[in-house]
């Protein structure tokens, strides 16, 4: 490979890190208040989108740089919002939890939809959001694991579960569109 075919890749690579985390950013902003405090946005449907999309390192790079980007003051998050009094509140830890989503999800980047081990690793990213985020309220909100449970878990199963299924399908879909065209790397 030459130094001008691996700059490519690299400027490639950035291009999609970037429209990614732009995504989650957009995504966010679709966002319906609940009154548990813990509203129903698109970014968990987003984050492991970029995840199956780029590769658990680069999805988890892309959701870093926008919890990042949301932790500064960039607004980001849902509502349009930004700085580290959201990612310090009752939901941040639903929030810091978007890169280790991403990168489980991303671990069935691989796989296809008939696969088993793709609904898996989509399953355990959907799991590992759930647990940071639902202690991290319990945590700053001093709730009950019941009520945090209630706030947190409950409403969103039947959401969740969609999300899950489309971020599948559309995942797979997306990166065998660009591998096909060449547009994407084979490898991570």
């Amino acid at each position: 490979m030459t130094t001008t075919q691996k700059t490519s890749l690299y400027v490639r690579d950035l291009c999609y890190i970037a429209f990614f985390t732009a995504m989650i950013a957009v995504l966010a902003q679709i966002s319906i208040p609940l009154p548990g405090g813990v509203p129903l946005t698109l970014q968990t449907f987003a984050v492991p989108l970029a995840g199956l999309v780029l590769g658990p390192k680069k999805g988890t790079i892309a959701s870093l740089i926008y919890v990042l980007l949301g932790a500064v003051g960039v607004p980001v998050f849902a509502n349009l919002s930004g700085g580290p009094g959201i990612v310090l509140g009752m939901t941040g830890g639903f929030i810091i939890s978007f890169p280790i989503m991403a990168f489980i999800s991303g671990l069935g980047s691989k796989k296809s939809v008939k696969s088993p081990l793709l609904w898996l690793w989509l399953i355990l990213g959907a799991a590992a959001n759930y647990v940071v985020g639902t202690v991290w309220f319990m945590a700053v909100a001093n709730s009950s694991l019941y009520a945090a449970l209630a706030a947190c878990v409950i409403p969103f199963i039947p959401t969740a579960i969609l999300k899950i299924i489309l971020a599948g399908f559309f995942g797979t879909m997306l990166r065998g569109i660009l591998t096909k065209a060449d547009l994407l790397p084979v490898t991570e």
